[in-house]
């Protein structure tokens, strides 16, 4: 979809990090968007930061793991903006930094809910949108712990691996349809995804720094630029972003089991 002007994509996630990045982006290139996200006050600061672009833009207040109301927002979103030509699952949390044996079932469950049936159910509740469009886009987050195991996140990781399982199901689906279909891997990234998550990682000062320099973040301004650019105008199958995902995904296919143990004894401070 090269053309953004008037097309209308729905996001999840929209009230702060790259989903808010992914809304002001769009609506400089000249989409209109529905933002989504479970927090009235984050979709407030969005409205905000959005002008002067904001009346391309309206907000609706979502719980993702609320199935019934998750099949209700197409007709309203419609209703607002007359047509549906993107969505962009951005939406997502990560669990508390333990090993699995430590894991309550609640954080489980809500893991799951949230990064797997919430994307799931959004494609589900919005694909006869899209594929009544002459052209239109769907994108699925994933992360690069989707295809590279972390310990102290082995549920996030095999939420967001059946999230990449599904978009590609998808893509191969909907061939011969007006949906491209696009999964990314995103690296890691300057947002507040640990606070938002509920998740305490009692991290020294030390190993935070180690962390900061394993880890070096991307901005969300510029991870949107590349969903947006990459992904969507130019309807990539598969995107990775950052240059820590792109490193992982070629150590990872190439020589699996050293990108496990390199992962492991980077975070094995996090886990004591």
């Amino acid at each position: 979809m090269k053309n953004l002007i008037n097309k209308v994509f729905v996001i999840t996630g929209a009230g702060n990090g790259v989903g808010r990045a992914l809304t002001l982006e769009l609506l400089q290139q000249g989409a209109r968007v529905a933002a989504l996200d479970i927090s009235e006050t984050f979709l407030k600061e969005t409205e905000r930061v959005a002008k002067p672009n904001q009346k391309n833009l309206k907000t609706y207040v979502l719980d993702i793991t609320k199935d019934e109301e998750v099949f209700k927002i197409p007709d309203i979103i419609r209703k607002d903006f007359g047509q549906i030509d993107g969505l962009i699952n951005n939406a997502g949390i990560i669990q508390p930094f333990v090993k699995v044996m430590q894991l309550h079932n609640k954080d489980i469950d809500r893991v799951i809910r949230v990064n797997f049936y919430g994307t799931l159910n959004m494609c589900r509740a919005f694909l006869p949108s899209l594929v009544s469009r002459p052209e239109a886009n769907l994108v699925n987050i994933s992360s690069m712990g989707g295809f590279t195991p972390v310990p102290g996140q082995a549920v996030y990781g095999a939420s967001k691996a059946a999230v990449k399982l599904l978009t590609e199901a998808l893509y191969a689906e909907l061939k011969g349809t007006p949906v491209s279909v696009t999964v990314v891997f995103p690296g890691a990234i300057g947002t507040n995804i640990t606070k938002n998550s509920g998740v305490d990682m009692n991290m020294s000062k030390a190993d935070a720094e180690k962390m900061a320099k394993f880890q070096k973040t991307l901005s969300p301004e510029k991870a949107a630029k590349m969903i947006i650019n990459l992904g969507i105008k130019q309807n990539r199958y598969r995107l990775l972003v950052g240059n820590d995902a792109s490193m992982l995904d070629k150590i990872s296919r190439l020589f699996p089991k050293f990108a496990t143990n390199m992962i492991a004894k980077a975070m094995k401070n996090l886990l004591k």
